[in-house]
């Protein structure tokens, strides 16, 4: 999803009411050429929308790893003529989500966490208004036979997951979840079979061994489609397509409702790209599951 944004406009949902300002800050950001460290900064904004507002460009640089003028370079990528400039937006922004913020009682960590996923999932929402990445990844993952998908420690249940359900109706699935050298050994394998797409689920921490593989994909052929937490975060080099959908951080570990439906969207989106195929090979999984007396319900 990208937005032609100048820095004083902020911009609408589709039906003309103000998105949520995490989306609104993304605005700024996602129609813009940024360096792997302005990314980074970026990032940090949308991570910490409301605390970023009222941090001074050393705090900020700081908070992101990165050097004072470098956050001074990323205000003026975006249009603005220094940090305080942008930051009078970030603090517009901030005031919005106060204000949008349920009053009353405090709620426990529990139900925080839990509204912070539900949050998550309006904007999810918000950016599939334009299906176009998902409709294109779609297509790019139906047509790739084999289709190769990796996920690697955090991210290898989601691969799972995928793995087993798009095996109803894509005929060669192969899971990837293992690191070492053998990982060039499958793709080279795949590429060799005649497999177009690597689809790879990344998430934080966002591992080496993973961004190594999505460039080895792309050496040897591959169009590298990915599912992360953040459409400016460090994998999106490494990536042709990137489908995003916020973790949610309020716990220990975070945690993933939104990537889980996203996820299941694109293997929507699979099967409406080859509709007919999808439906047969569907049929024939559901006869095969009676044959078989799988099931108990």
């Amino acid at each position: 999803m990208n937005f032609d944004a100048s820095p004083d406009v902020v911009p609408n949902g589709p039906d003309g009411t103000a998105l949520p300002p995490s989306l609104q800050l993304m605005a700024l950001f996602e129609g813009r050429r940024l360096t792997p460290t302005q990314r980074r900064i970026a990032q940090c904004l949308v991570e910490r929308t409301t605390e970023a507002a009222y941090l001074s460009g050393n705090e900020l640089a700081a908070l992101a790893n990165v050097s004072q003028p470098s956050v001074t370079r990323f205000a003026v990528a975006l249009g603005y003529d220094g940090y305080p400039d942008l930051r009078r937006t970030l603090r517009a922004l901030a005031s919005t989500g106060a204000a949008e913020s349920p009053t009353g009682a405090r709620r426990n960590e529990w139900q925080a966490a839990v509204l912070a996923e539900a949050r998550n999932l309006t904007t999810l929402s918000e950016k599939l208004a334009d299906p176009e990445a998902i409709e294109e990844a779609g297509r790019l993952l139906m047509r790739s036979r084999p289709l190769v998908v990796l996920g690697q420690r955090t991210a290898a249940p989601l691969a799972l997951y995928f793995g087993y359900f798009a095996a109803k109706f894509h005929p060669d699935v192969r899971v990837i979840g293992e690191g070492g050298s053998t990982v060039g050994d499958r793709l080279d394998q795949a590429r060799a079979a005649s497999g177009e797409t690597l689809f790879a689920f990344v998430l934080p921490r966002y591992p080496r061994e993973s961004l190594e593989a999505l460039d080895l994909a792309k050496q040897v052929g591959f169009t590298t489609v990915v599912v992360t937490d953040s459409a400016i975060g460090p994998v999106a080099d490494h990536a042709d397509l990137v489908l995003a959908a916020a973790v949610g951080r309020g716990l220990v570990f975070d945690s993933h409702a939104g990537l889980m439906v996203l996820t299941t969207l694109i293997m929507q989106s699979m099967c409406d790209a080859a509709p007919a195929e999808s439906q047969a090979r569907l049929e024939a999984f559901e006869e095969t599951v009676s044959q078989r007396n799988l099931f108990v319900a």
